[in-house]
This record gives structure tokens, C-alpha cells and sequence, in this order.
């Protein structure tokens, strides 16, 4: 299997939304009502929201591609937090958003995450940032051991909106210039 990273396009809403419909209930926690799984699906991760994202100068989709068929997907957002919550937790400015991060089920365990990662942080500190944050659910165990491996550390909690339900996240952050001994 041959990993390749690319920067989406805009004609590439299509596909980037059909990943994001297929994988953000993993990150969900168990018991998240599917009605809510299909409200954010419905309301963020359509393909009319990837082709405003995509045209968005502050958002940057990178896509994972495995032998032609793409495997995950991760969306950087270069803007201070509006949440209070975040601001208050992130030390680093200016900071950049590591806002999704999701690998289809089928190519778990083939290095498609680590590869979207270290194109993600590169983007991040190409782009002039000090840090990089993310929330992820409480809950989500497999992705926050993911995500301290790749060099990120607890630093808060912050709200998260799945439809009408109401999560919690851990806040992480990774400062940049320690990210050299993230993949090691």
C-alpha cells in the first residue's frame, strides 16, 4: 500500500464529504443517537459546506490517498478560537486548528493517519503558527493515545455539539518546534 497527501481542491467536495459522512460517528462516543449523527453529518459535513471550506483561504483539507482511493482526510483552521473555553486552554499563538482528522475503518492500522499528521503539523508550521490544537471526545481512547503519540498534550476541556446532544472534549495542543520526535 503507497500512502500519497495531497492539498483538496474544491472539486474535491464531493469525495471529502462522503469520507466525513462515513467516518465521524467513530468519533462519536457510544450512544450518541443517530438522529444527532445525521443532524452534524447533515448541517457541517455536506458537500455544499466542503466546497465552502475548500474556497476558504484560512482552511486547509489535506487527503490521504491509498493505490487511487482516497483513505482519510484532516481540515486545519488558521484562526484564533472563538470558544472561550479553547482561548483560556491554548498557549501557543497564533494558533492553527486541527479541526478533523478521520481515517476510513477499512485503512486503520497502514500509517494513513501518522502521513496525515505529519503533512497537517508541516501545514501548520509552514503556515506560521506557534501551535496546533484539537478537541476530541472523553471518550474517544484510540484517537487521544493517537494524538499524544503525535507529540499533543492535554492542556483543557471544552463543549462540543453533536446535533442536540452536548460532549465533552479534551483540548490538546501541540507547540511547534517540539513536533521533530512525533512520529518516532
Amino acid at each position: 500500500m503507497v500512502t500519497r497527501v495531497r492539498r483538496a481542491r474544491v472539486e474535491d467536495a464531493g469525495i471529502v464529504s462522503a469520507v466525513a459522512a462515513e467516518t465521524f460517528e467513530m468519533a462519536c462516543p457510544p450512544g450518541t443517537a443517530p438522529e444527532a449523527i445525521a443532524a452534524f453529518i447533515a448541517e457541517h459535513l455536506s458537500d455544499s459546506r466542503f466546497a465552502g471550506y475548500l474556497a476558504d483561504p484560512a482552511r486547509t483539507v489535506i487527503l490521504a490517498d491509498v493505490d487511487g482511493e482516497i483513505a482519510g482526510y484532516t481540515m486545519l483552521i488558521g484562526r484564533e478560537p472563538t470558544d472561550p473555553m479553547v482561548a483560556a486552554a491554548v498557549a501557543g499563538r497564533p494558533t492553527v486548528e486541527l479541526s478533523k482528522c478521520y481515517v476510513r475503518a477499512n485503512f486503520h492500522g497502514h500509517g494513513v493517519a501518522s502521513a496525515l499528521m505529519t503533512a497537517s503539523i508541516d501545514a501548520a508550521a509552514e503556515s506560521g503558527a506557534a501551535s496546533v490544537w484539537l478537541g476530541v471526545n472523553q471518550q474517544n481512547a484510540r484517537a487521544i493515545r493517537f494524538y499524544e503519540k503525535s507529540g499533543f498534550q492535554k492542556v483543557g476541556v471544552k463543549h462540543f455539539l453533536v446535533g442536540e446532544e452536548l460532549h465533552d472534549d479534551f483540548v490538546l495542543e501541540l507547540t511547534l518546534g517540539t513536533a521533530s520526535s512525533m512520529t518516532e
